[in-house]
């Protein structure tokens, strides 16, 4: 990991926090961000949004919080940690999102990362029109860095998600997030089937971030590892295209490193920590 300031470690790790749903099998979600906090040196906190009854087959039950209770928690972190970037994730309603806006907004929520956690991978909506318009008028105009999928992107940006397998239309739609007053947007990739090539656009103009694809059925939490590891090299000091790069590399190392695990009967987690030993 790039050493972010200077080659000898400060004894204190900075400390960045995760705003989302928790994933009771542990690929997902608020554990895949603090799994993910760790392995980059960062101190992970958290403030739930919603809790989940799941494994890596099915989402069996979900309890959304309220939103009180969520800002309570994220303002009672706040009152105690130096928090050096936020990221959110799922925020399960309309009024979470405005909840989580409202902090934005005063300031309080810095180098924050937005995962519009809008629609599933098999293309269910998780969030009610109500919330979808909260994103764009409330949450992203004070985001630093907005990561959705392709999914996501199309929801945001009022399109068909088909034609966003066009490298011009993602540049586009990527532009048109970004006009809500976001800094950076990154169409991810991953939903691509010949490229994970993720588009990114930013106040310097669009470039293309190229991947290849990792052949492995164990992909749950890949969108909720980048945008937790982007937020992790912010808040150690680095500059937004940079952050960007090194979590590209790192999700795909993840990747890579759980390719061959059998954890579960479906979509298992990714090798945060190396554990596989993946290059």
């Amino acid at each position: 990991m790039p050493a972010y300031g200077g080659s000898v470690p400060d004894p204190t790790p900075p400390t960045a926090m995760s705003i989302a749903g928790s994933d009771s099998g542990g690929g997902a979600g608020v554990q895949a961000d603090l799994k993910t906090f760790a392995a980059l040196r960062v101190h992970g906190t958290c403030a739930l949004t919603a809790v989940t009854a799941q494994n890596t087959a099915e989402v069996r039950g979900v309890v959304a919080l309220e939103p009180a209770f969520v800002q309570q928690q994220i303002e009672t972190v706040l009152d105690d940690f130096a928090v050096g970037s936020v990221k959110t994730g799922m925020l399960a309603t309309a009024a979470t999102v405005a909840a989580v806006a409202d902090l934005a907004q005063r300031g309080l929520l810095p180098r924050l990362v937005v995962d519009p956690v809008l629609v599933s991978s098999t293309g269910h909506r998780l969030l009610e029109p109500a919330g979808v318009a909260a994103y764009l008028q409330q949450l992203l105009p004070h985001a630093l860095v907005v990561t959705p999928n392709l999914r996501e992107a199309a929801v945001l940006g009022d399109t068909d998600v088909e034609s966003l397998r066009a490298l011009e239309a993602r540049v586009a739609v990527a532009e048109r997030i970004r006009a809500t007053g976001a800094r950076y947007v990154v169409v991810k990739g991953g939903h691509l089937t010949d490229s994970a090539d993720d588009v990114v656009a930013g106040p310097d103009g669009t470039v293309v971030l190229p991947g290849e694809r990792v052949d492995t059925g164990n992909d749950h939490g890949t969108g909720c590892s980048l945008s937790a590891a982007i937020a992790a090299h912010l808040t150690r000091g680095a500059t937004v295209p940079e952050a960007i790069m090194q979590s590209k590399l790192f999700v795909a190392r993840a990747l890579a490193g759980g390719a061959a695990w059998r954890l579960g009967a479906g979509h298992g987690p990714l090798d945060h920590f190396g554990w596989s030993g993946a290059p």
